[in-house]
């Protein structure tokens, strides 16, 4: 029986492991090692939960749930805002995906300026294409608090990229 779970779980996290990397890596504006380890602690609270997942509907969701919630605590934190180098980096970011490399750290810049949960929202409604409710219940808010942090989020990237908004949309 635990074999059997060990490798229901293992099947999962291989299976997960890109997608949940790919959000939070946009949730972490580029941060790589941050989205590691925020993978990582959500597979390991996926893990403990492994027992149990028959009476979670959706496993999937449920793992893009607890990686949001992961991020948010992150964010809380007072050391959260600290990111110790040995050497400074060139272009200021880490690209992430395919695609032009200068749209990609264009966007990801916007959203490392954004408030955690104004990145928390416009990944889950526009990168992980879910509802306002899904939204809602992944950050633990209300509906409507989605629909004004999104709009005001929506507005912040475009005052911070301007006219060059339309220039990228063309792409």
């Amino acid at each position: 029986m635990r074999q059997g779970r060990r490798d229901g779980f293992r099947e999962f996290a291989a299976g997960r492991s890109g997608h949940l990397y790919r959000s939070a890596c946009l949730l972490a504006s580029g941060d790589t090692h941050l989205a590691e380890d925020l993978v990582q602690e959500t597979l390991g609270r996926m893990y403990l939960l492994w027992g149990r997942i028959s009476r979670i509907d959706n496993p999937a969701a449920y793992a893009q749930t607890v990686l949001v919630r992961a991020f948010l605590t992150h964010q809380r934190r007072r050391s959260a805002g600290e990111r110790p180098v040995g050497e400074f980096p060139e272009s200021g970011a880490v690209a992430v995906g395919a695609g032009d490399p200068a749209l990609r750290l264009t966007l990801l810049q916007a959203l490392g300026r954004l408030a955690p949960k104004d990145r928390a929202v416009l990944v889950l409604r526009y990168w992980e294409d879910r509802s306002v409710e899904e939204t809602a219940d992944a950050m633990n808010t209300s509906s409507a608090a989605v629909r004004t942090r999104t709009s005001r989020a929506l507005g912040r990237i475009r005052e911070q990229l301007g006219g060059s908004i339309a220039e990228f949309a063309d792409r």
